[in-house]
């Protein structure tokens, strides 16, 4: 299950470096498409593709529910090393792309090549980082959690394969940022389509052994994973050999230098920072959770992989307008750039909306797609009521983080992404255990989101006055 519940995020500097290396007819576009039209196209693509990604990562932990519970327990507990190994990625592919588009549009194109080159040396790099964690330190960190010897076993099995197997991962992401930094959504689209294609059809054959292959249980879903993570990455790198680009690849006269990895991190260190957010939020839910009960923990993994079919469309059309307000914020144009900020906050809550009633009318059904037992039936269908109460004030957070982002405030969009997402939630999840309960926890969601939201609307009014105003 290697992929992200995480939209990419970037800055005012990058939307200013990708505009930069556009032409004037994209310039246009943005400046006076129908702005309904123009939401669509920019953001079709990556809603596409994360949605599907979504569907994978369900998909993988509907087969794994049929292993047993402590087995849906287990790739829970595993889980925040896989996100912390998407945020590492694409975070560092953040600010490969920004370099990359920055070089292209000041026409340096040798230091563009450089600067891809350099992504696939990082890539490396970061492989054997998490592929010793894997081998070395899985056991450990999932003894944090537990000592119940069967979920260990589930879990060391699972993150060891994840973590050694995870080049593919890194180098395709860096491919993925590099086309992306030329402008082409299209390819990296395709090989990310492909690869959770590969994942969904591999899970049941290799858990449960079908058309005569192992039947590996646990470790069948962390295989499949990597081989679908290896397809999607040799169908990148054979796009990015066979097709021109404006980068390529020279490895002759290659040599690592400073400048080139501090340029990268300069702008990929925040966005690494944002993404990781979650996986310290969901390592430490898993710690209070599961000293109540492992079901907890099943119960938690669920979520998270169901709240992504209605978070991955918000995320992807966040991917659309940003560059879009970013755009006409430089243009000065007041108009078109609070017409798409209202009307992605009205789509962001529209799908917010679908998912609470799915969620309220449905939890039931949603967690016998898992296997549940009666004790997770229980803790779940309860659980899931409570947490999706924050959905329609979270689309309204998620468009307006990306609204700061947009106007250059990178800082407080960070900021107020760890109180949405770490600052708040865990301290509400630790005394809402301490003294109410399993049943109550859950409420920790809903609370810090709509303290957020407060905070939140406040530096909108701000920044609206100081910024957007007098445009």
């Amino acid at each position: 299950m290697a992929c992200s519940f995480f939209y990419y995020h970037i800055n005012f500097r990058e939307v200013r470096d990708i505009k930069d290396s556009t032409n004037n007819t994209n310039e246009n576009k943005m400046g006076v498409m129908p702005m309904n039209k123009l939401l669509a196209t920019m953001s079709f693509p990556a809603m596409l593709s994360m949605l599907i990604q979504a569907l994978y990562n369900i998909v993988d932990s509907i087969f794994v529910s049929r292993i047993s519970e402590n087995a849906l327990s287990a790739v829970t507990l595993v889980f925040p090393i896989q996100m912390l190994m998407i945020s590492v990625g694409v975070g560092t592919g953040v600010g490969l792309s920004s370099l990359i588009a920055r070089r292209l549009g000041q026409k340096r194109f040798d230091e563009a090549n450089d600067s891809a080159m350099h992504g696939l040396l990082i890539a490396v790099i970061n492989w054997l980082v998490f592929a010793a964690f894997g081998l070395l330190g899985t056991a450990a960190f999932i003894r944090l959690f537990s000592d119940d010897a069967e979920l260990i076993g589930f879990a060391v099995r699972f993150g060891t394969i994840v973590t050694v197997g995870s080049p593919f991962l890194f180098v395709q992401i860096n491919i993925e940022k590099t086309l992306q930094a030329t402008g082409n959504m299209l390819f990296p689209m395709i090989f990310n389509i492909v690869g959770a294609v590969t994942n969904i059809i591999l899970n049941p054959i290799l858990i449960f052994g079908w058309f005569g292959a192992p039947a590996l249980g646990i470790a069948g879903s962390a295989t499949a994973t990597v081989i679908s993570q290896f397809v999607a990455m040799s169908i990148a790198l054979f796009m990015f050999f066979r097709f021109k680009h404006a980068v390529k690849l020279n490895f002759k006269h290659f040599k690592p230098k400073r400048k080139i990895f501090s340029d990268i991190y300069a702008v990929g260190l925040p966005s690494i920072v944002m993404q990781a957010i979650m996986s310290f939020t969901i390592s430490g839910m898993n710690a209070i959770l599961i000293r109540m009960t492992s079901t907890a923990v099943a119960v938690l993994g669920v979520y998270f992989r169901i709240q992504s079919l209605i978070f991955m469309p918000v995320f992807g059309l966040n991917q659309g307008a940003l560059p879009i307000i970013g755009y006409n914020f430089g243009a000065r144009n007041k108009a078109r750039l609070i017409e798409c900020y209202k009307k992605a906050s009205v789509i962001a809550i529209s799908i917010m909306l679908i998912g609470l009633v799915l969620f309220q009318l449905f939890p039931m059904q949603i967690l016998h797609i898992f296997n549940a037992s009666p004790d997770m039936l229980h803790i779940g269908s309860r659980a899931l009521k409570i947490i999706s109460i924050c959905f329609i004030p979270a689309g309204f957070a998620i468009v307006s983080t990306t609204l700061f982002q947009a106007l250059g405030h990178g800082v407080l969009s960070m900021i107020l992404s760890l109180l949405r997402q770490l600052v708040l939630i865990l301290p509400f999840c630790y005394f809402l255990a301490k003294f109410w309960g399993v049943d109550y926890v859950w409420f920790c969601y809903p609370m810090a989101e709509i303290f957020s939201v407060a905070i939140l609307t406040v530096f909108v009014r701000r920044i609206y006055k100081k910024e957007i105003k007098n445009l």
